[in-house]
């Protein structure tokens, strides 16, 4: 990364020596390239956690093993580097490998029992997985300096947020503690690592630095090029282009259906307005069958007014223990407003739905309009109305950071997996529609400009 007076002409040469300091990567000898000018942003950040991703072939994994070896000259620093699968980390050409092609000359020593280099100042670098959620269990008597995930979209993020207990260094300690991943689009895991690097990262103090094909010189542009354009439209969008919008089409929502406006009309009077919750318990089975675990929390404020519009006002999505979500739950319920909102769950089949329903009526929310509700049919069925009346332009989103990811899932239905949000949506609108009690239904106001809306 070069800084010159040129391109800072008001600087003192004195202001460039610090600038060019800040601006180098540390580098060790273990380090046999020079880092592209990507790979430099991305080894000189200070942040905890950093993410480095984008298109295929942007020089990503050799940004992560260069960043674990930036301070092994140091005693006592521990780096790890986790792929999914072993199968994953032993593959040609994966980073077990090229560490391998890096380090065999060196004087660093390779240990295949535990599968780490032992430098000679003392410090470590492994190589780790993490195939099914337990298996964070087996690091959780280790401490590491800086960890990294290869492939990042391939882990749950309970897993990669487990990590962040093993991250720890002593006071005096000459090195930063980081948090390092790296992913191209696309993957199992690739909504929750959108969410928080992509959409909410820098709020967070979270850097994300988007990488090309053409960032990375090392390689042969042009015949991997070739080689992307063999593939579907989507895939390739996402690792051509970096494109982290890039999802499957579904076939019953587009999102250019839903107007996102800053507020409910000021002169619209709110006719009915419920928050419907799905607790998507049946689907975490499935999920972890898939090597992910889709277990999140849903609750969707959904309100038909007299203008004879829908307003999805709000949208809660989270993932947390029973007695956490038991509490986020009823800090909502108070903030909708206890007699502004009714509050409705889905159900789920059994003993267990019907115990669910009555410990939330009897403790949780004693006191709110609560009702559970046992949808049937399919959820692309469920869905129609909902559909239809957004196509017709007459369910708006009022304007909030839940937006974006809203519409990637409505416009991905149903060939996503992830459907919580769909099934709120659609849990909502049946429910303003067939009102059922517990606020009062008041006739559409007459008048210019106003109309009953043809879905009630």
């Amino acid at each position: 990364m070069t800084v010159g007076a040129r391109a800072y002409p008001k600087l003192t040469e004195a202001q460039l020596r610090v600038l060019r300091r800040a601006l180098t990567p540390r580098m060790t000898k273990y380090i046999p390239h020079t880092p592209t000018a990507k790979q430099a942003a991305f080894l000189v950040l200070p942040h905890r956690e950093a993410f480095y991703g984008g298109a295929a072939g942007g020089g990503k994994s050799d940004a992560l093993l260069m960043g674990a070896l930036q301070y092994v000259d140091l005693p006592g620093y521990a780096a790890i580097i986790f792929r999914r699968t072993y199968a994953d980390l032993s593959l040609p050409g994966a980073l077990m490998e090229r560490s391998n092609e890096w380090l065999l000359k060196t004087d660093a020593k390779w240990s295949d029992k535990d599968k780490t280099w032992h430098f000679p100042s003392g410090s470590t670098l492994t190589f780790g997985y993490l195939e099914h959620d337990l298996d964070r269990y087996r690091y959780q008597s280790a401490e590491f300096n800086y960890i990294a995930f290869d492939e990042v979209t391939q882990f749950t993020e309970n897993q990669y947020r487990y990590l962040f207990s093993r991250l720890r260094r002593m006071r005096d300690d000459p090195w930063p503690n980081r948090m390092r991943a790296a992913a191209n689009p696309g993957g199992v895991g690739h909504e929750w690592v959108r969410d928080r690097f992509v959409i909410n990262g820098r709020e967070n103090n979270r850097v994300f630095i988007p990488a090309w094909l053409r960032d990375n010189p090392y390689l042969d542009q042009d015949d991997y090029a070739k080689s992307l354009a063999e593939l579907d439209p989507v895939t390739r969008r996402q690792l051509q282009d970096g494109d982290w919008g890039a999802a499957l089409k579904g076939d019953m929502f587009d999102r250019n259906w839903f107007e996102i406006v800053d507020r409910l009309p000021p002169k619209a009077a709110v006719l009915r307005r419920v928050r419907y919750w799905d607790l998507a318990a049946t689907e975490a089975d499935a999920g972890k069958k898939k090597g992910f675990n889709p277990d999140w929390t849903v609750g969707l404020k959904l309100a038909l007014c007299d203008d004879g519009y829908y307003y999805v006002e709000h949208v809660a999505r989270f993932q947390a223990s029973p007695a956490k979500v038991e509490d986020t739950i009823k800090t909502i319920a108070e903030i909708d407003g206890r007699l502004k909102t009714v509050v409705w769950m889905e159900q789920e089949p059994g003993s267990s739905g019907v115990n669910t329903i009555d410990h939330y009526r009897r403790s949780v929310l004693r006191g709110y309009v609560f009702k559970g509700d046992k949808p049937s049919g399919s959820k692309e069925e469920r869905a129609r109305p909902a559909s239809a009346a957004a196509e017709h332009g007459f369910i708006k989103l009022v304007k909030g950071p839940w937006n974006e990811l809203f519409l990637d899932e409505c416009e991905s239905f149903p060939e996503s997996e992830y459907k919580d949000q769909v099934d709120t949506l659609s849990g909502a609108f049946a429910r303003v529609n067939k009102h059922r009690g517990g606020m009062g239904i008041r006739k559409p106001r007459e008048g210019a400009g106003a109309r009953r809306s043809i879905w009630s």
